[in-house]
């Protein structure tokens, strides 16, 4: 069976309708029938159920389908790979991360690596102030952050994780004691803002800038990196509230960690810029879809 023939195969039994196919390969939909025709002969099995209103692939076909497709896909990885060695250059993704847990995420690195080795991909630590800077320069080519965006020059993508959120307050403070904490409680709290360093919709989802009966928090400390809100804390000038994941990853032992149980949980998700959308982050969407949200 010839490559050309194998690719008909494989998109006719995706798309399940030979004009589609025959648009999607650029071919005439007499050239799809006559290959399909030359493979069940060649088999000596129908591989499709072909009606005037339906086309479905029959057991066999499925089986073949099954068989061919990882075949089909390592080879034109094995290509494209032969072709980069020989052009002397390589393809690298390079994500960037707002959150810290990286190592919890491995799942999808490497599932990505697995599937797409012709391309590499590099995670770099992203900063939360001036958020979308170095994606729309191009530094970039995605982003980890969460949600909502509200961007209309960036695309959205799927889900990785949700969370929680902790009060990260010093050790001797009363709440540092208590097993939870609400965000009603932090009425008049000193909190942290970060200002025009942030879209002001981010500002207010992180901490609100009100509690869930409507009292305003005192936001008085400016903040333009992680290590000086664990600063600002640990000092006694302000608390805070942060994703739930850092008590993991950037614990001190002048903090205290208490889950905050009346704020929506955070949703982080891959995202991009629309006019840069390329092959290597739709590989990478595709991935974060197909292993669904990391269960952390």
């Amino acid at each position: 069976m010839e490559l050309r023939d194998i690719e008909i195969f494989l998109v006719l039994a995706e798309e399940l309708h030979f004009s589609r196919t025959a648009e999607r390969l650029h071919v005439s939909p007499a050239r799809i029938s006559q290959a399909i025709k030359k493979q069940e002969r060649m088999i000596g099995a129908d591989l499709f159920e072909r009606t005037s209103r339906s086309v479905r692939l029959t057991e066999v076909g499925r089986e073949l389908q099954k068989n061919l497709h990882p075949a089909y896909r390592d080879l034109h990885e094995s290509i494209a790979k032969a072709r980069l060695s020989v052009q002397g250059k390589t393809s690298v993704l390079r994500i960037g991360t707002m959150n810290a847990n990286g190592y919890e995420l491995r799942a999808f690195w490497e599932e990505f690596r697995k599937r797409h080795p012709r391309w590499g991909l590099q995670l770099r630590h992203a900063e939360f102030i001036h958020p979308f800077a170095t994606l729309r320069s191009g530094a970039i080519d995605g982003l980890i952050a969460w949600l909502p965006i509200e961007e209309p020059d960036l695309t959205v993508g799927p889900v990785l994780f949700t969370e929680g959120r902790d009060l990260l307050v010093p050790v001797e403070h009363p709440l540092a004691q208590e097993s939870t904490a609400t965000f009603e409680a932090l009425s008049g709290t000193p909190v942290a803002t970060s200002g025009t360093f942030v879209p002001e919709y981010w500002e207010n989802e992180m901490t609100p800038f009100y509690t869930p009966r409507g009292h305003r928090l005192d936001k008085v400390v400016t903040v333009t990196t992680s290590e000086q809100v664990l600063s600002e804390i640990a000092h006694g000038v302000m608390i805070h509230a942060m994703p739930m994941h850092r008590r993991h990853f950037m614990s001190r032992p002048d903090l205290a960690s208490v889950p905050i149980t009346d704020l929506p949980l955070l949703r982080w998700a891959l995202i991009w810029r629309s006019d840069a959308e390329d092959d290597r982050i739709r590989a990478l969407a595709a991935v974060i879809r197909d292993l669904g949200p990391a269960a952390l």
